[in-house]
C-alpha cells in the first residue's frame, strides 16, 4: 500500500497574530509547498525547507498547528514528531508548516550584532529637550561641529507621540546617551542651548525649530571634552526602563537573554556600562512589559477562575486570600484530569512540590497519577505561598472534594510537612507509601557526619535493597547488612515504620513505584513556566495538559494490542523467560514452578510467592509458564488499568481553551466580588541557588590511600602512623 501523502505548505517571514477567538494566524512572508509522506525524514525535510528560505538546518525551528486546536503551536524536532503530524492530519490533504529561527541562532546573531550604530550616534539621536508639539527630530550623521550650513547631512527620526512621557524619554535618551553631566543655558518651545558642567570645557549644543517645519535641528555642536565629563560611566543615568525598552524586543525572540549579555550588547551598542544588577533589573521590567504586570495577575485570579469553570465545566478552581486580602493559594483540578482518573487511571497518586521563582516566590503542590503506560497524569496542582502544614492540609481536603470517589486511594509522599497526619485524617481509607527518595535522603543526612561516604553509601544501596525485597526474609538480609556496619542504622531502620516504605510489609498497591518524584515531566513544564505571572504560569500548564492529552488520544487510536505499549513489552518478556520453567501441579489452583528457583502460584487468587504479581499488576513469568501449561491467556491476568480501553477512557476528555488570560474584559474584571493582592513575599536579593542537596543516589566515593588503606585521603598526604585508619 502507498504512503499516504500531504501537501506541506511551508512558510516563513510572517507574523503571528492572535484573533479574538484566540486562534492564531500568520500573516506575511513567503510560502512553498512540498509532499511529504510517512516516510520523510526531519533531516531530509529540513534540507529542502533550508535551500528555499536560506536558513542554516542547524538554526531553524519548525512547527504546526493542530486541526482542532489553532492556539497552541506545536514544534517538530524529531522523526516522530513529523510522522505524528501526519497522522494527526486525519483526511486532512494539506498542512501548514511555520519555519522560523531557533531562539538560539537568533540569541546568537543579536550577540554578534555589529557597532556601526554606537559609532554614529550623537548626543541629539533622542533629540534635545523638545517641545510637546515636536513630532520630528533632527539628528546629525557625524561626530564633530555642527552648524545650519550642515544641514544637508542631517537625517530625521519620527519622534512618535508628542506628550509629556515622550519628551521626557528624549531627555533620557540624551543624558544616558552623552553620560556627562550638563546644565541647560536655554530651553523653551523654540531654541535650546546644553553645556557641560565642567570648567571650561567647550562642550555644547545649541538646537531651534525650522522655521518652516516642525523638525528641531541641531545647528551647532562641539563634541569633544576637556574634561573627565566625556568618561564618565553612564550606568548609573540609563534607568532601568529605557534598558528595558531597548532589551524588549529581543527578548520576544529569546526570552532566556542574560543579564551578562544584556550588559554587553548595551555597552557595545550605546558604550554604556551596566553592572550585574542594573541589567537583571532592565530584564525584569521588560519581561513585565511583555507578560504583564505580577501585580495585577493577582487582581485578575477571581475572573481567572471563573473563566476556567465556564470553559471546562465540572472543573474546580478555588483560591483563599488572608485577613489583609493578599494572596494565601490556588487550587486547580479540570474536569477532564478528574474523569481521566477516576475512569482510566490507577487508584495511586503521588504528592510532591517545586519551588516557583517568580516575582512573589511560592510553592506549587502538585497530585499526579500514572496512566496505563506509565505516562504522567497530572490530577490537580494548587499554588501556596508556603509549603507548610496547613497548606498540605487544605490541598488534601479540595484533593478530596475534586475527587469524590470511594475507591481506596494508594498515595506516595513525603512523611514530613504534616502529610502522614494530614493524609490520615482527610482520607480515612487510604494507605500512605513513604516515599523512598525523602525517607533514603534523611537517612543520609543523619548519618553524616557519623560515617565516611563509603560506609553510607553502602548502607543506602542496603536500605534500597530493603525496600524492593518482595518478601520478608529477603528485607531482613538487607537489614542485616546494615545492622554489620552499623547498629545505631540498623535500629533507624527499624523505627521509621517499614510497613509505609518496605515491599515486604506495605499493605496498599504502589505498582513498584516507590518515589513521589514521578512526575518529572509535569514538574519540567512548571520549570519551563514559574517565573510568569501566576494567571499566565497557570494558562501553561493548561495548555500542556491540554496537548498531552490530545496527542496520547490520538496516538491510543492507532494500538491494537489489548495492552499498552509499555505493558504488553514486559508482558512478552516474561512471556519468554517462562518457557525455560517447569510446571507441577499441586492441588486445584496452584502449582509449583521451577527455575532458579522453587516457586508456588496460585492463579485462582492472582499469587505467586516471588511477589511479581501483586507487585506490578502484571503476570510473573512463573504465572505465564502455567498459563500455557494449563491453556490460559495471560492477558486475561492482567490489571486492568494497563489495557488499551483504560488509557482511551483516561484521555477520552479535552481541557478547553481560557480564552483573554492576559488580556481579560475590563468589565468583568470590574465586577470580581474579591480583591487579591500579590502575598507580602517578594524574591530575596541575589541570584536563586541552582546546587542541589547532596543526592543519596549518587554518593560520591571517598579517597582511599593505596599505602594505609585509610579512607579520607591518598598516598601522597599520608601521614603513615601518624592516622589512624
Amino acid at each position: 500500500m502507498a504512503a499516504r501523502k500531504i501537501i506541506a505548505v511551508c512558510q516563513s517571514g510572517g507574523e503571528f497574530v492572535t484573533n479574538k477567538d484566540g486562534s492564531l494566524s500568520y500573516n506575511g512572508g513567503e510560502a512553498y509547498a512540498i509532499d511529504i509522506d510517512e516516510q520523510t525524514k526531519l533531516n531530509d525535510f529540513k534540507t529542502e525547507l533550508a535551500e528555499m528560505f536560506n536558513f542554516s538546518v542547524e538554526s531553524m525551528t519548525i512547527k504546526y498547528l493542530l486541526p482542532e486546536n489553532k492556539r497552541t503551536l506545536i514544534t517538530i524536532s524529531k522523526d516522530k514528531d513529523l510522522q505524528r503530524m501526519i497522522s494527526f492530519l486525519g483526511e486532512s490533504k494539506t498542512s501548514d508548516i511555520f519555519v522560523m529561527p531557533s531562539e538560539e541562532a537568533t540569541a546568537r546573531n543579536m550577540s554578534n550584532m555589529p557597532a556601526s550604530r554606537s559609532s554614529r550616534t550623537t548626543v541629539s539621536e533622542a533629540g534635545v529637550p523638545l517641545d510637546s508639539t515636536a513630532d520630528v527630530v533632527a539628528i546629525p550623521t557625524e561626530q564633530g561641529d555642527l552648524d545650519l550650513a550642515n544641514e544637508t547631512h542631517l537625517q530625521c527620526l519620527p519622534h512618535g507621540s508628542n506628550d509629556e512621557n515622550h519628551r521626557r524619554a528624549a531627555l533620557q535618551w540624551e543624558n544616558t546617551i552623552t553620560g556627562v553631566d550638563q546644565r541647560y543655558k536655554k530651553n523653551d518651545s523654540h531654541r535650546v542651548t546644553v553645556k557641560c558642567k565642567g570648567q571650561g570645557c567647550p562642550w555644547r549644543i545649541y538646537a531651534s525649530r525650522l522655521s518652516t517645519t516642525q523638525l528641531i535641528c541641531i545647528k551647532k555642536m562641539n563634541a569633544n571634552h576637556t574634561c573627565e565629563g566625556g568618561s564618565v560611566k553612564a550606568g548609573y543615568r540609563a534607568t532601568r526602563g529605557w534598558v528595558g525598552s531597548i532589551i524588549k524586543e529581543r527578548m520576544k525572540i529569546s526570552p532566556n537573554y542574560r543579564p551578562k549579555d544584556i550588559a554587553d550588547d548595551i555597552k557595545r551598542e550605546y558604550g554604556i556600562e551596566l553592572n550585574y544588577s542594573q541589567a537583571w533589573r532592565a530584564k525584569e521590567i521588560a519581561r513585565e512589559q511583555l507578560q504583564g504586570s505580577y501585580k495585577e495577575a493577582y487582581t485578575q485570579l477571581p475572573y481567572f477562575c471563573e473563566k476556567i469553570k465556564e470553559t471546562n465545566p465540572g472543573s474546580v478552581a478555588t483560591f483563599t486570600t488572608k485577613d489583609d486580602s493578599s494572596f494565601h493559594r490556588l487550587f486547580v483540578s479540570f474536569h477532564a484530569s478528574i474523569c481521566g482518573f477516576e475512569n482510566g487511571c490507577r487508584p495511586l497518586i503521588f504528592l510532591d512540590s517545586a519551588p516557583l521563582n517568580s516575582k512573589y516566590q511560592g510553592v506549587l503542590l502538585a497530585a499526579t497519577a500514572a496512566d496505563g503506560d506509565d505516562g504522567i497524569f497530572p490530577v490537580a496542582f494548587a499554588v501556596v505561598d508556603t509549603e507548610t502544614e496547613d497548606n498540605w492540609h487544605w490541598f488534601l481536603l479540595e484533593l478530596k472534594s475534586a475527587l469524590s470517589t470511594s475507591r481506596q486511594i494508594t498515595f506516595v509522599a513525603d512523611f514530613q510537612n504534616g502529610l502522614k497526619k494530614s493524609l490520615a485524617e482527610v482520607f480515612d481509607n487510604c494507605c500512605h507509601g513513604y516515599c523512598l527518595r525523602h525517607l533514603a535522603e534523611k537517612l543520609n543526612r543523619d548519618l553524616k557526619g557519623q560515617f565516611s561516604h563509603e560506609a553510607r553509601r553502602f548502607m543506602i544501596s542496603d536500605f534500597y535493597a530493603a525496600a524492593y525485597a518482595p518478601r520478608a526474609e529477603g528485607f531482613q538480609r538487607s537489614a542485616d547488612n546494615i545492622k554489620g556496619i552499623s547498629p545505631e542504622a540498623y535500629n533507624w531502620v527499624l523505627k521509621s515504620e517499614p510497613a509505609h516504605w518496605a515491599n515486604a510489609f506495605f499493605g496498599g498497591a504502589r505498582y513498584n513505584h516507590m518515589s513521589s518524584n514521578f512526575g518529572q515531566q509535569f514538574y519540567g513544564w512548571v520549570a519551563e513556566a514559574h517565573e510568569l505571572p501566576i494567571t499566565q504560569m497557570i494558562d501553561v500548564l493548561r495548555g500542556k495538559m491540554m496537548e498531552s492529552i490530545y496527542t496520547r488520544r490520538i496516538e491510543s487510536s492507532q494500538w491494537m494490542t489489548k495492552l499498552t505499549p509499555f505493558r504488553d513489552d514486559i508482558l512478552r518478556k516474561e512471556t519468554a523467560i517462562a518457557q525455560s520453567l517447569q510446571v507441577l501441579l499441586l492441588h486445584g489452583s496452584t502449582y509449583e514452578v521451577r527455575g532458579e528457583s522453587v516457586d508456588t502460584v496460585d492463579i485462582d487468587k492472582w499469587d505467586c510467592s516471588c511477589k511479581g504479581w501483586q507487585l506490578t499488576g502484571l503476570p510473573c513469568c512463573h504465572a505465564i509458564a502455567v498459563f500455557e501449561c494449563s491453556g490460559r491467556n495471560p492477558y486475561d491476568y492482567c490489571s486492568e488499568f494497563f489495557t488499551v480501553e483504560s488509557f482511551r477512557l483516561a484521555y477520552a476528555k479535552a481541557i478547553h481553551p481560557v480564552p483573554n488570560v492576559d488580556r481579560p474584559v475590563q468589565g468583568e474584571l470590574d465586577q470580581a466580588p474579591v480583591i487579591v493582592t500579590p502575598p507580602p513575599t517578594k524574591r530575596p536579593p541575589g541570584r536563586p541557588k541552582m546546587k542541589q542537596v547532596e543526592s543519596i543516589d549518587i554518593i560520591k566515593r571517598q579517597l582511599q590511600c593505596s599505602k594505609c588503606k585509610g579512607l579520607g585521603h591518598n598516598k601522597k598526604t599520608c601521614k603513615g602512623s601518624e592516622i589512624i585508619c
